[in-house]
C-alpha cells in the first residue's frame, strides 16, 4: 500500500522547506505516523543539505512489511521511537559483537534516505533500529531520549562506570541536563561544572551533589578529584581547567559534536594515564536498556513544545541556533 508523507527538509540556502514524499514499504520495513520528534543540535548541521531532517522520532506503526512478523515482535498499533540509525546490517563484526552502532555497512541520518526524516508526517523505518517506547515514557519526553539521553547514557552503561564515582558533567544544557539526572539515578556523585551561576538550582534539583562554576585555570584547584568527565557543552573548553581535577585512570567523554581540535597533549594523558573515549549513540541493547531506566527512574527531559508545521520547525531550529531553547525543544503533530 505505502505511505504518503510531508517532510521538512534542509535546502542549500539553510532555509526549512517543506516537501511531499511517497514510499512503498521493504519486507523489513514499518510504516510509523509521526506524533513527536525531538528537535537536536545535530539537526542544524544538516540544514543546508537536500535532506528531511530530524531524528529522534516518536510514533504509531500502521503498517508493517511482508517479514516483519516473522523477524521481530512489532505490530500494527505499536508505539516506536527511532534515533540516529535507520538501518544495520545484523551481520558484520560489529553487529554480531552487540556493537550495532560500530556496523560497517549501517545506513544512518545524513547518508542515505534523505528523501524523509522525523520531522514530517511519516516514515517508513527498518526494523533493526526500531525501539519501543515504554507506556511510561509519554511521547513528547521519549523523543529527546532516542538520541540526546543515548548519548550521555552509553558512556556511563557501556563503560561499566560504577555507582558512587565521581561523575563531572560540563554544561547544563540539552544533554547536560540528562546526563546529571541519569548518572544521579545509578547512583553516582554528580559534580557539574558551569560557565554562570544560574544554573546552579536547576542542577541541584535534577540530582546533581555539587555544582561549580569554572572561569580560567585554577579556578576549580578546591574540587575533589573526578574519575568521569562528559563534556556536553555546546563548545570544546578549554582543558586546561579541568585537566587538574581529573583522577588517575579517569575517563574523558568529548560528547559536543564538533569538528575543532579538543587540546589534550600527550603528556596530559600519560601524566595521569587518562583515557579519551570516542563514543556517539548507543547500541540495540543498550538502547533498550536506556528506555527501561527511564521509564522506571523518572528521567525525563525539560522541553519546549512546538507544532509540527514550517512555522514550528522554523521556529524551533532558530531558536536552537540562538541558543533560547531550555532544554530541548519537541515538535508536536498537530
Amino acid at each position: 500500500m505505502g505511505i504518503d508523507f510531508t517532510v521538512f527538509k534542509g535546502s542549500s540556502n539553510g532555509d526549512v522547506v517543506q516537501a511531499k514524499g511517497h514510499r512503498d514499504l521493504k519486507p523489513t520495513e514499518v510504516a510509523i505516523k509521526i506524533s513527536h520528534c525531538g528537535v537536536c543540535g545535530t539537526d542544524e548541521h544538516f540544514r543546508h543539505a537536500d535532506q528531511g531532517l530530524g531524528h529522534e522520532g516518536v510514533g504509531t506503526i500502521t503498517e508493517v512489511g511482508s517479514m516483519v512478523p516473522t523477524l521481530s515482535e512489532f505490530r500494527v498499533g505499536d508505539r516506536v521511537g527511532m534515533s540516529w540509525f535507520q538501518k544495520v546490517c545484523g551481520y558484520c563484526d560489529g553487529c554480531v559483537s552487540g556493537h550495532q552502532q560500530q556496523c560497517v555497512n549501517r545506513i544512518e541520518f545524513g547518508t542515505g534516505n534523505h528523501d524523509q526524516g522525523c520531522f514530517g508526517t511519516a516514515v517508513a523505518w527498518d526494523i533493526s533500529c526500531l525501539y519501543k517506547v515504554p507506556d511510561e515514557i509519554e511521547s513528547e519526553y521519549a523523543g529527546p531520549l532516542m538520541c540526546g539521553g543515548a548519548t550521555v547514557w552509553s558512556p556511563l552503561r557501556d563503560f561499566g562506570v560504577k555507582a558512587g564515582a565521581r561523575v563531572g558533567v560540563l554544561g547544563v544544557g540539552g544533554l547536560g541536563h540528562l546526563a546529571i539526572q541519569f548518572a544521579s539515578k545509578m547512583g553516582m556523585e554528580v559534580v557539574v561544572f558551569s560557565g554562570t551561576e544560574s544554573k546552579r538550582q536547576q542542577a541541584l534539583g535534577l540530582g546533581a551533589s555539587e555544582f561549580y562554576v569554572s572561569g580560567g585555570p585554577g579556578s576549580l584547584d578546591k574540587v575533589k578529584e573526578i574519575e568521569v568527565l562528559l563534556v556536553t557543552a555546546s563548545m570544546l573548553p578549554d582543558m586546561k581547567v579541568y585537566l587538574p581535577v581529573m583522577a588517575f585512570g579517569a575517563l574523558l567523554f568529548p560528547l559536543t559534536v564538533s569538528t575543532e581540535i579538543l587540546q589534550v597533549s600527550p603528556m596530559d594523558l600519560i601524566g595521569k594515564s587518562l583515557t579519551v573515549v570516542g563514543t556517539g549513540t548507543a547500541s540495540t541493547a543498550s538502547m533498550r536498556a536506556m528506555l527501561r531506566f527511564a521509564a522506571k527512574q523518572g528521567v525525563r527531559p525539560i522541553i519546549e513544545k512546538y507544532p509540527m508545521t514550517l512555522e514550528g520547525v522554523q521556529e524551533a531550529m532558530a531558536r536552537l541556533r540562538e541558543g533560547k531553547v531550555r532544554y530541548r525543544g519537541v515538535l508536536v503533530a498537530p
